[in-house]
Formats: C-alpha cells, sequence, structure tokens
C-alpha cells in the first residue's frame, strides 16, 4: 500500500516468509525483485543504493570499518 502512494517500502526475509500463498522465499532477493517489478508496473521509482543512503543519513561502506 505504501508503494502505490509513494512512501517507502520495506521488503526481506526479515519482513514477510512468504513470496506467495504457499511459497515460502528462500533468499531476499526474491522479495525485492518482486516489489520492484509491482512498483515499475505502476511507474514507480526506484531509489539508487546512493539515494537510499542519503535518504536514510548512512555513511556508506567507504566511510565505516566494515570490510
Amino acid at each position: 500500500m505504501a508503494g502505490s502512494v509513494g512512501e517507502n517500502v520495506r521488503v526481506g526475509l526479515e519482513d514477510d516468509l512468504y513470496l506467495g500463498r504457499g511459497q515460502m522465499l528462500t533468499f531476499n532477493e526474491q522479495s525485492i525483485l518482486k516489489i520492484r517489478r509491482i512498483l515499475e508496473e505502476m511507474s514507480r521509482s526506484i531509489a539508487s543504493p546512493d539515494e537510499t543512503r542519503a535518504m536514510l543519513k548512512l555513511k556508506g561502506r567507504a566511510a565505516t570499518n566494515f570490510g
């Protein structure tokens, strides 16, 4: 619903275990690809990783000590 009115959408195994009725997710990419397809069919834009980091005020990999 949020995506249909231009709001942010969160997806992944931690949010939902099913891709559809009786179809378990096996990895996060499945739910990401599904919501991306749905939103693009609704002519909604998808934020790039850099745009997402900016919106969430995240530092990014280069500014952290993560390997």
